[in-house]
């Protein structure tokens, strides 16, 4: 069955049970990746054999076949080929000997019975390289996954080929943007607060361009993210900070933090005790912000690259503060105790 992922579910599950009473021997031929098309049932009742492209010289050899041949190919024509256009419409197949073979049979049309093709005149019947590019298929988030982990991995390079690849196959850009965008928040983080800003300012500006010349913002995004600093730290403190609050999803909020809007809730606490930090030279005034039951956890550590260096010393002075208040306090309840 070729092309069996056009089956629907029903379609698929119609052939389980002559597959395994042995009334069908099934071969299934896909372009598209089963383990997203094909169901689970079927796919465990089959072995799967993944099929590679043809390397250039697998299907060079191929077109050597094709032209002397007699009966299915070009044997009778008594073409001539120059070696280098061979080599140069194996490489333009893209691992196709279909496109390979049809390249060489309207170069054959071209020159004639007897004739002589050249490089030139390879290029002639190639007229226009397609991309190999499914907008919907593996292929897409295969690209687009390229494209993320290049920018992670810091190669601008790599991230501006697999950028081109999908444009020049037709990719809607907003996809990159998107793709970019949370890359910039899950990736770069505080380490470059600008990323993100940049990768926004980018998307509309490429709203405002238009193609081809909003791919320079594009393209201008592409290398700003991959060459930032890297910082996963508000994605892990993100998910610390979930974690907590689902193991204590009824933790009460503080007293001392608590809004106060009626005289009733004044009475009961509410607000009672908490301390505006802009009274602090400092802008800082210790006090806790959590439920008893997290006290003292720590959800976001900053990285150590970027602007969360300088993050880093202030989380780190507002430590210090924090503490010679702790001790102050410990030494005035020593006193107190001592008076008493």
């Amino acid at each position: 069955m070729d092309e069996i992922h056009r089956l629907n579910k029903a379609q698929q599950d119609s052939l389980l049970p002559p597959a395994e009473d042995g009334t069908i021997t099934l071969i299934g031929a896909t372009t598209e990746n089963p383990s997203f098309e094909v169901i689970g049932a079927l796919l465990s009742r089959t072995r799967v054999f993944v099929l590679q492209p043809l390397r250039p010289e697998d299907i060079e050899q191929l077109l050597q076949r094709a032209l002397s041949d007699t009966e299915r190919g070009l044997g009778t024509t008594r073409l001539t080929v120059d070696p280098e256009a061979l080599t140069l419409m194996a490489v333009e197949a893209d691992g196709d000997a279909r496109r390979a073979l049809m390249v060489l049979e309207a170069a054959a049309v071209h020159v004639g019975e007897g004739g002589h093709i050249t490089v030139e005149v390879a290029r002639e019947a190639m007229q226009k390289r397609f991309a190999r590019y499914d907008k919907t298929g593996e292929e897409h988030f295969n690209l687009l996954s390229a494209y993320h982990k290049s920018m992670r991995g810091s190669d601008p390079q790599g991230a501006l080929y697999w950028m081109a690849r999908m444009l020049d196959g037709g990719e809607d850009p907003m996809k990159l943007f998107r793709r970019a965008i949370a890359m910039a928040a899950e990736d770069i983080g505080l380490a470059d607060p600008n990323a993100l800003t940049l990768a926004v300012a980018a998307r509309d500006a490429f709203h405002m361009l238009g193609p081809p010349e909003g791919y320079l913002p594009l393209a201008e995004m592409t290398i700003y993210l991959a060459t930032a600093p890297k910082s996963n730290s508000a994605m892990v403190a993100l998910g610390a900070a979930l974690d907590a609050a689902r193991t204590t999803p009824a933790a009460p909020v503080p007293l001392h933090i608590r809004n106060a809007p009626t005289p009733l809730m004044k009475e009961l606490g509410y607000n009672q005790g908490y301390q505006y930090a802009h009274n602090s030279p400092e802008a800082y005034l210790p006090q806790e912000y959590l439920p008893d039951q997290l006290r003292g956890m720590e959800f976001y550590r900053p990285g150590e690259f970027g602007h969360e260096r300088k993050i880093a010393e202030r989380m780190e002075w507002w430590a210090k503060l924090k503490s010679g208040e702790e001790q102050r306090e410990r030494g005035s309840s020593s006193v107190s105790g001592g008076d008493e």
